[in-house]
């Protein structure tokens, strides 16, 4: 759990009359937020934000982020600052919570604003009081959680699962590609296919809303894919896919506020997702989750910038290949799970055959499994899938014991996030590369069989073995392998990189204490790996435990080990590969870090001058420290591909750190503070090593042979570097605390120090313990005694020479020391005193029992018995008079007998016995003739002498302590009355069974350079069996059993300390809060018990509370602790307090923290310090308490030291470290009871605080009457001053019932009482009810604030008032669109007339206090229930009531102050008119399998229901309902309203939607006026008319009454008002005459203005949100509504407001289509021509039944075409919304019209006309008409512009946005719109179009009716046919016409060229053709000419004289 306690603010420019502010701050992406407080100048919350941390614990790169904001104000103009803060201190030192004071905010750029906030971070840890406990001292962090309960599919997951819903809402596409299409979209959430409407065109509009429920874990979650695709229903099957987008849950889930709102996805093809993009769709993802609210989700403008509002998929993909070489260091498992064949001779226990399971988004691989073996091999490679940036962290991994479905032996995982790194995250300019790993092994960690060992929960604590893997990746696309077989040149290549070095690993054992009780023995195992593991045979033994010891009792609850002076010490050798240069590295970067941190939490916490000295250090340390890393960073090899990868990252993030801190900040030292936290941050996320290869270091706790708790540090934490110091773990060498945890318990808690190095890095170690080496080996020799002989025979199974736990050893003179070393000097007896000492060491007290015992025959008479005394179980002891007092003790009491329990009078139990010489087995205390046998108990108690020495120096004495040790002699026996008892050093009577311990030093054979201790590895090896005694092995043989030779005992290891140092330590104990109950109780009897080293002490108890307060100071004198003090000083031992009930329960566990103080002349008193208590179910409380410990130096000073004051019998806390107390007073307002169940008949109410308690009197008729007939109530205490220590108020009620039973109903905790301190009343002040508390201003102080506000505002308001038209006429709904900001959905401007919409339920205004001003709504909770982990308590009944608290004098003289609770309204019930407002609904889940719902309106109140089934809205999910709803009901006795909201189906039931519940009883009793909100004007007639019963003026008069204020005194006009100390004038309100109509009288406008300038209620709309009772805490919805109450007896009240819903609009849109330009020519003629026979189509978007188109211009040669053809369109049209209605059916079997809302937009589409085929798409037009492009005026203007992303729909103009209208408002516009075609992936210009668009009323369109086309009445305008050329013409129609204008007026010069030559061509062949006869004539009679011509002649001339 994380707790942010957020105090309080410093906001400079605050003026009092601001919206308010509040913090805000998000933590692993989950918002939280103050609740809303006045801006001032200092504003207080003192709220305490939480976030659970569930399975993931802290990181320490995590941090905080907060935000002061205006509340109700959009980012980022309402933020005043904001600041990360860095969580890594918690983590370290969780027991210190992180307290920052005045932290600076900043702006966007990184500048200081001026304000600061004061703020508190706690960090409880998950999980049981040890997970709890470890990491509070700093040295070693808690165990990681398990690998294994990470989530696996098909496995449980080891989150809680909670209820989510993930939402997609489809707004609108953009650009699709393609032409023509009809596009759907698909959705897919999880397994669940979701799909739209099909809509038509490339900019479809759907605004459909998809919802599916889940109730998985958030890992689970996450993994749930969304996969959204955009389809062409018009397609085929195989080209219908337009684009896809996917991506999961988990991206949504982790987006700032869970929601990705009004986001454009980029859609890419699947086949070809690198290609470009496919079209636009606008989506808004969002993940709700339970109980926490859905975040606004604001419509963008529309000239957004959608490049940084687009969602693209992951850039790249690739391959992740895995490679699984081979594993090392496998378990054994039981003989049960392995083959036969690898079991040892004679063993139980063998190797199982394994294989590797990996798990990776979704997909588990698995390799083959191999046959058993210790070190199997796989070579094998798995191909993973990948998207960069990967969207899963996780790969898992998991060794399985067999097939996949065998049992897992370990786990371990990979996150990506550590193995790879994207750049951006670490610095700028930081290299990035991908996920790569390798080749490295893995270490594996799983549970460890032990059939000795209880089951627990301890899933993931043992090593299980590494496994050898290489990760790469391949960029590309996957090939569809997933696995292959290993090169053999890439194993080659892994076994190069992994050389092994030998390491050695020591721990010295300084203390174990809150270790388990006897009788068996303990001893701790350290081991690495399976090197020192006790129960693994595949290592070398090495000394790895330690020597077998006794628990002692401390004399007050827990047992510990007794080594004082004598540590144990284990060793162990192991080999490893050789990673030093990545452990160095790790280390120099953590050092970095460490002190980096400690320099930043100073930083934060220093004020003035002082931070410029600590910012000055922390830039001169920041800079060495990373001048000292970059040398060795610079050295480092780089083996693996990870290596140089890190290694190039962390010197580019240090150098650059490195420069940065070379240079003060230039803007001042405030501003370094965030600075150097973002260089911790990415120092912190470079400063980790996956490939670190060493698994922890385990320390186990063993009791006999079990293993009961367990304790991991990570080695590289351990890891010693020659490199120097800061190369070093922080943990080497150093003495750290740990507590070893066994199912989920603390089992022991151990001080060590461990060191872990190469073995040849050593030779200094031995110099670097604080005490001497000592090495041994050690046997013990056994006997029994046998006829009054002692002797080796007949040891009745106990070998006769063992080791102290008695496993068989070799005996003395068998016994060789290791290789290199020698004996130093003989054997000697030296008996282990530690193992002897008296279980009443540390007793006070001894209560000896002895049983007389006496038997019969049947028939006989009583007689001593065989054994005549005997102890409780039956075994002889000595008689009662033989029992001597020891020495030091005294007998207080003689004997008596015990006639207690079931005995008869003379104390006397009888038996029969079974069998003769046993004790009966059952004891009766009548005696029967048949009984045999009678015992009685004798008692007598001995207690210790007083003047005797204490406890300590018994101890010492007998162990012999810092004293020469006596040489023992040879003969020094331990005795005892059986094996495996308890043994001591003198012999008793009984004593049958005796033993020595022989002891041997030994030391090196010669000098080495390396530590010795490491040199122990190993045994020599056993003697020949046969040498072995003859008698014993004959004895063995014949009982069939062969045993393993014993083995060569390992030497045992001590450090010797010579003197301890003496500490006292003082324990503050004041006080615990908030405990929590065991079991079903509602109190606890709570006792602290404070454990430090090996002593510990209680606290008194205090029976009957659950916030004791002890006030009590335990102090522990004289404690030994071994060591230089000084390094107790820099390590002190841990302080562990146990808070338990003293009639048992859980324990709370918390470790403090101890301030060491060598020199106490320097000390200085501590200061209590709340630390948190954490139980099994996780936090339990805080204890206030403080702790020191004082250096008890010879000198005595710390006599100097006052004890502290001795009060009732116990020393309390002193008065410099306790808590200051003032007398205080508590005054209770205690309202009533509400909710009970039915069985409560009088119930009264106690409440608890400081110890006091205050009884209310009975309520006698809960049904009747709730409240309490007395309910002012006052209780005087005593309270700390300082708020932080000040107890909580516990509420408990009880029920009275017959014979005076009181049972327990309910409580409560209130907690945080700083929001009830106020000061107390003055004597002329007077007292009201409620008085506010302290920092709030009173009402007239309001008034004074906000009267020259609105003196200002008043002018400007009255000359917008006058602007207006006439309001008289105006509907409700005009006043809500214009409170919705948008006046053009509103009839007029409303200026004066205004109504106050919230977007949150009124409870939820931060001014109105939640309504609870009066009293408040306290939940009572089920006594002593405790509901599941991570749920919430359900609530039994409330308490309505109110606390304030203020000081009183402590003179008893001087009179109290005033009483605040004593003017109270009556409490008696009253009538009430309720009228409910329900005006509409939004954000409704779909109910139906059409994706929508039938809402409808059901109001309860009490046993009232109103609201019909047959009242729905069908086929909607935003429904305007406008009902109201009227019902009388009694309250308090019907108090709550529900409002629910049911889906209407054919069949009832009906399904709920959602229920919002409204406290009625609050708003009547809010002083804020909530029962009737004041409208702004006074009307007395009209729709606005005074609703309210009691006009402003007596409304004012009752609001003065209950605020304790004078009446106020209006004049004789009504034009001034006296109110408060202040005068008021209406014309501070109004100037000049009213410019309404219908106001009322002045006196009740004034009275009105100023109740409204009291911030009181005003008119207004809340928005409330839906619950679901089969979803709690998933929201369903809201509706926006408001409540009117009317008591009965303040009169009957004003009319209702009329909220029926508007009707949509008839409009008819005329669109003229004239001309065309520049179309695509389609076709070819028959002479080859390109042309088109063009026709344009057109229909309003959701109408295409609708569609109209022209007639066909044929033969378009160029592209033009005439029409004059008008489209005509009537649709209902929603103002308010500029959405079109569209009520129809959407199948022809639905039972309602579904109405769809969508933008009227005009489509218009130009078609080629075919006869013999399918027409040509040509193009397209989409006009929206809202926001219509300007056309353009000339065609040749009409031009395209380039196509992007959906920057805007209209691709033309250039490259400039063009400007938009509104058809709406301009209603006819004119002028050419270009027309587009989609070309692969881009769109072009076809064609433009020039348009005239006209949009009528319906009215104004029955005025002027126009047909359709050129049809009758072709009017407004009247369209002539086209003139168009005369070849536009159907060619079937005149065929010669055709040819005329196709042919002749085209080619008519080319056809008369052609007719002359061919008419010269005919003459030409007419001159071929008469040539050759003409020429055959010449040739026959060439002279017939001449002779014909002279003929003629001679005729002529003889007619001459």
């Amino acid at each position: 759990m994380l707790r942010l306690l957020v105090a309080s603010a410093h906001i400079p420019g605050a003026t009092g009359s601001g919206p308010g502010v509040h913090v805000s701050a998000r933590f692993r992406g989950v918002p939280r937020s103050t609740r809303v407080v006045p801006e001032e100048r200092s504003p207080t919350w003192n709220e305490t934000l939480a976030w659970p941390l569930g399975t993931r614990p802290l990181h320490p790169t995590a941090s905080l982020t907060l935000r002061l904001r205006h509340w109700g104000q959009p980012a980022p103009r309402g933020d005043l600052g904001a600041t990360t803060v860095s969580l890594d201190r918690l983590v370290a030192n969780p027991g210190l919570p992180l307290a920052l004071s005045h932290v600076p905010l900043l702006d966007p750029r990184g500048q200081p604003t001026g304000c600061t906030v004061t703020l508190r971070c706690s960090y409880v840890p998950r999980g049981t009081a040890g997970d709890a406990a470890v990491p509070l001292q700093g040295p070693v962090p808690p165990p990681a959680a398990s690998p294994a309960t990470a989530h696996r599919p098909g496995e449980p997951p080891a989150g809680r699962k909670e209820d989510f819903q993930v939402r997609v809402r489809i707004i609108e596409g953009h650009q699709l590609q393609g032409n023509d299409i009809k596009p759907v979209v698909t959705v897919l959430i999880g397994q669940h296919r979701f799909r739209t409407r099909i809509r038509a065109g490339n900019n479809p509009y759907y605004n459909e809303v998809f919802c599916q429920n889940f109730h998985r874990t958030p890992a689970q979650l996450a993994a749930e894919p969304i996969r959204i695709q955009v389809l062409d229903s018009g397609a085929t099957r195989a080209e219908a896919v337009i684009g896809v987008f996917q991506l999961d849950v988990g991206t949504v889930y982790r987006a700032p506020g869970r929601s990705l709102s009004w986001k454009w996805l980029s859609l890419q093809h699947p086949n070809r997702p690198d290609a470009a993009s496919r079209g636009y769709l606008r989506v808004s993802l969002a993940v709700l989750r339970a109980g926490q609210p859905v975040p606004e989700q604001e419509e963008p403008a529309r000239d957004e910038d959608v490049e940084a509002n687009l969602l693209r998929p992951p850039p790249c993909a690739a391959t992740l290949q895995l490679r699984v070489y081979r594993a090392e260091d496998l378990p054994q498992e039981p003989a049960r799970q392995c083959l036969p064949s690898v079991l040892p001779a004679g063993g139980k226990r063998g190797f199982v055959a394994a294989a590797v399971r990996v798990t990776f988004a979704g997909r588990t691989l698995c390799t083959r499994v191999m046959p058993p073996d210790a070190n199997p091999t796989w070579n094998e490679v798995f191909f993973f899938p990948l998207r960069l940036p990967p969207i899963c962290d996780e790969i898992q991994l998991a060794i399985l014991s067999g097939s996949r479905s065998s049992k897992v032996l370990g786990t371990a995982t990979l996150h990506l996030s550590q193995i790879s790194s994207a750049g951006a995250e670490l610095e700028e300019g930081t290299p990035g590369f991908s996920p790569c790993f390798g080749p490295s092994f893995l270490p594996f960690y799983g549970p460890r069989p032990d059939p000795a060992r209880t089951p627990s929960t301890d899933t993931g604590v043992a090593y299980r073995g590494r496994v050898l893997l290489e990760l790469s990746t391949h960029m590309g696309t996957p090939d569809g392998r997933q696995r292959d077989t290993i090169a053999p040149e890439d194993i080659a290549r892994a076994q190069r990189h992994l050389p092994r070095r030998r390491f050695g690993l020591c721990g010295v054992f300084y203390s174990a204490t809150m270790v388990p009780a006897g009788p068996e023995l303990l001893r701790f195992e350290l081991s690495l790996g399976n090197y020192g593991d006790t129960g693994d045979v595949t290592c070398k033994p090495a000394a790895s435990v330690t020597p077998h010891g006794c628990p002692l009792f401390d004399g007050n609850r827990y047992h510990y080990l007794p080594w004082y002076g004598d540590k144990p010490v284990a060793a162990v050798t192991s080999s490893w590969e050789d990673a030093g240069h990545r452990w160095d590295t790790l280390n120099l970067l953590r050092a970095v870090c460490r002190r980096l941190e400690r320099n930043v939490t100073e930083l934060r916490g220093a004020r003035g001058d002082a931070g410029g000295d600590v910012g000055r250090r922390l830039l001169r340390q920041l800079a060495q420290d990373c001048r000292r890393a970059l040398p060795q960073l610079e050295a480092q090899p780089t083996p693996t591909p990870l290596d140089a990868h890190l290694r190039a990252a962390r010197l580019h993030l240090l150098r650059r750190v490195a420069a940065a801190a070379a240079v003060p900040p230039r803007a001042g030292w405030d501003t370094l503070l965030p600075v150097a936290e973002g260089w911790l941050r990415r120092v912190v996320a470079l400063a980790v090593e996956p490939q670190a290869g060493v698994p922890d270091v385990l320390l186990w706790l063993l009791q006999g042979e079990r293993r009961v708790a367990c304790a991991r540090v990570p080695a590289t934490d351990l890891m010693f570097s020659r490199s120097g110091p800061g190369a070093c773990g922080r943990l080497c060498g150093r003495i750290q605390t740990l507590f070893l945890v066994g199912s989920g318990d603390i089992r022991a808690q151990l001080r060590l120090r461990l060191w872990l190095g190469r073995v040849a890095d050593s030779g200094d170690l031995p110099r670097h313990l604080e005490g001497t080496l000592r090495v041994y080996a050690e046997t013990y020799e056994n006997q029994t005694k046998l006829l009054g002989k002692w002797g080796s025979r007949g040891l009745l199974g106990r070998p006769g020479f063992s080791d102290s736990a008695g496993k068989a050893g070799l005996p003395r003179h068998k016994i060789r020391p290791p290789k290199g070393w020698r004996w130093d000097g003989p054997w000697t007896v030296e008996p282990q005193r530690r193992l002897l000492l008296d279980t009443e060491t540390n007793v006070g007290e001894v209560l000896e029992e002895v049983y007389e015992n006496e038997s019969r025959q049947l028939g006989g008479e009583w007689g001593p018995a065989a054994a005549a005394s005997t102890d409780a179980s039956g075994a002889a002891v000595p008689p009662k008079e033989e029992v001597a007092c020891p020495q030091g003790w005294h007998v207080t009491d003689g004997w008596r007998v015990d006639v207690t329990g079931a005995v008869d009078e003379a104390g006397w139990e009888y038996g029969v016995s079974a069998a003769p010489g046993s004790p009966p087995p059952a004891w009766h205390a009548v005696e029967k003739m048949y009984h045999t046998h009678r015992r009685r108990r004798w008692l007598r108690t001995r207690r210790r002498d007083p003047g005797a020495q204490g406890r300590e120096q018994d101890v010492a004495a007998f162990l012999r302590l810092h004293s020469p040790e006596a040489a023992a002699g040879a003969e020094t026996w331990e005795y005892g009355s059986l094996w495996g008892c308890r043994f001591h050093l003198q012999p008793r009577a009984g004593d049958v069974c005796r033993r020595r311990c022989w002891h041997r030093h030994m030391v090196p054979t010669q000098p080495s350079p390396v530590a010795p201790l490491f040199l122990l590895e190993g045994s020599p090896g056993t003697e020949d069996p046969a040498e072995e005694d003859k008698p014993a092995a004959a004895e063995r043989q014949s009982r069939g059993s062969i045993r393993t030779p014993p083995q060569q005992p390992m030497p045992l290891i001590l450090c010797i300390f010579q003197r301890p140092n003496f500490f006292q330590l003082r324990c503050y104990i004041f006080q615990a809060l908030e405990l929590a109950p065991h079991g079903t109780k509602a109190t606890a009897d709570p006792v602290a018990h404070v454990s430090f080293v090996h002593v510990s002490q209680s606290t008194r108890v205090l029976p009957g509370t659950l916030d004791p307060l002890w006030d009590q100071t335990l102090l522990f004198h004289r404690v030994l602790l071994y060591g230089d003090p000084r390094g107790v000083q820099d390590e002190p031992p841990a302080v562990v307090v146990e808070v338990l009930d003293q009639d048992g329960g859980v324990r709370h566990l918390r470790v403090g923290g101890t301030r060491v103080w060598l020199d106490v002349g320097r000390r200085r008193p501590p200061r209590l310090r709340r630390y948190s208590l954490g139980g099994p179910g996780g936090p339990a409380g805080e204890l206030l308490a403080a702790f020191e410990l004082l250096h008890d130096a010879e000198d005595g000073s710390l006599a100097q030291v006052s004890t502290p004051p001795w009060r009732q019998g116990v020393f309390s806390v002193p008065l410099g470290i306790r808590p200051l107390l003032r007398l205080v007073a508590l005054e209770v307002l205690a309202w009533g009871l509400r909710g009970l169940r039915s069985g409560v008949q009088a119930p009264s109410l106690e409440v608890q605080c400081g110890g006091r308690t205050l009884r209310t009197p009975t309520v006698t008729d809960l049904a009747t009457n709730p409240n309490f007939p007395i309910n002012a109530f006052l209780l005087t205490l005593h309270l700390p001053a300082e708020e932080e220590y000040v107890p909580p108020i516990r509420l408990r009620v009880t029920d009275t019932r017959g014979f005076g039973y009181r049972p327990e109903v309910g409580q409560a905790c209130v907690r945080s009482l700083g929001q009830y301190f106020c000061q107390p009343h003055s004597e002329g002040q007077p007292p009201g009810p409620g008085t506010p508390p302290l920092g709030s201003a009173a009402p007239w102080d309001r008034i004074a604030q906000i009267l020259p506000r609105i003196t200002t505002e008043k002018g400007a308001a009255d000359k917008a008032a006058e602007e207006e038209e006439d309001e008289d006429e105006d509907d409700w709904w005009s006043k809500f669109y214009a409170a919705t900001g948008d006046k053009a959905k509103s009839r007029r401007g409303t200026n004066r007339d205004r109504l106050k919409i919230y977007s949150c339920e009124l409870e939820a205004v931060p001014e109105f206090e939640g309504l609870q001003d009066f009293c408040q709504t306290f939940p009572l909770y089920q006594p002593g229930g405790h509901p599941a982990a991570g749920e919430d308590p359900v609530p039994v009944g409330e308490f309505k009531g109110l606390f304030r608290i203020y000081p009183l004098p402590e003179d008893p003289g001087v009179p109290p102050p005033p009483r605040h609770f004593q003017e109270l309204p009556p409490s008696q019930p009253q009538k009430c008119l309720v009228r409910v407002y329900v005006v509409r609904a939004f954000d409704l889940p779909p109910r139906d399998r059409n994706g929508l719902c039938d809402p409808y309106v059901r109001v309860s109140l009490g046993a009232k229901t109103l609201g019909q089934r047959d009242q729905y809205v069908p086929n909607t999910l935003e429904p305007v309902f406008g009902r109201l709803f009227e019902v009388t009901g009694t309250i308090p006795l019907e108090k709550d309203l529900r409002v629910s909201l049911l889906d209407y189906d054919l069949l009832p039931p009906d399904q709920e939607i959602g229920t919002t519940t409204i406290d009625l009883e609050n708003r009547l009793l809010s002083r804020f006026r909530a029962h009737c909100g004041l409208p702004t004007l006074y009307r007395t007639s009209g729709p606005g008319r005074w609703r309210d019963q009691l006009p402003p003026s007596r409304a004012l008069e009752h609001f003065a009454r209950t605020r304790g204020l004078p009446a106020p005194e209006f004049n004789a006009d009504g034009t001034t008002v006296t109110f408060g100390d202040h005068t008021f004038l209406l014309s501070h309100f109004e100037s000049g005459p009213p410019v309404h109509r219908h106001l009322g009288v002045p006196r009740e406008r004034l009275a009105l203005h100023v109740l409204r300038a009291c911030r009181l209620v005003p008119e207004h709309l809340e928005t409330r949100t839906l619950y679901s009772s089969t979803q709690p805490g998933l929201e369903q919805g809201k509706v926006q509504m408001w409540v009117d109450i009317f008591p009965a007896s303040l009169g009957p009240p004003g009319p209702p407001v009329d909220i029926t819903p508007r009707k949509p609009q008839r409009y008819e849109l005329r669109c003229v289509v004239w001309n065309t330009r520049d179309v695509d020519l389609g076709d070819t003629n028959l002479v080859g021509q390109r042309m088109s026979d063009i026709y344009v189509t057109g229909w309003l978007d959701g109408l295409e039944e609708q569609r109209q188109r022209t007639d066909v211009h044929y033969r378009s040669l160029q592209g033009d075409g005439g029409f004059n053809w008008r489209f005509v369109f009537s649709f209902e049209y929603l103002a308010a919304e500029q959405l079109c209605v569209l009520p129809r059916k959407e199948h022809f079997w639905s039972l309602d019209e579904t109405v769809l809302k969508v933008p009227p937009k005009l489509i218009l589409q130009v078609w080629d006309n075919d006869k013999f085929s399918a027409d040509d798409f040509l193009g397209v037009l989409e006009l929206e008409l809202t926001r219509l492009p300007q056309p353009a005026q000339h065609p040749q203007n009409c031009t395209p512009m380039g196509q992007g992303t959906p920057q805007s729909p209209w691709p033309w103009r250039g490259a400039r946005v063009p400007s938009r209208l509104s058809l709406f408002r301009q209603r006819r516009v004119r002028g050419w719109w270009p027309c587009t075609v989609q070309e692969g992936s881009k769109r072009r210009l076809s064609g433009k179009l020039e348009l005239s668009l006209e949009l009528l009323t319906a009215k104004e369109a029955e005025e002027r009716p126009a047909g359709k086309g050129r049809e009758d009445p072709n009017m407004y305008p009247t369209l002539p046919a086209p003139v168009r050329p005369e070849w536009s013409f159907l060619w079937l129609q005149a065929p010669l016409r055709s040819l005329r204008y196709s042919i002749w007026r085209q080619h008519r010069c080319r056809i008369s060229l052609g007719l002359a030559l061919l008419l010269l061509l005919a003459l030409v062949l007419a001159f071929i053709y008469a040539a050759p006869g003409y020429l055959a004539m010449k040739v026959v009679n060439p002279l017939q000419s001449l002779q014909l011509a002279g003929g003629e002649h001679p005729a002529g001339s003889g007619g001459k004289p």
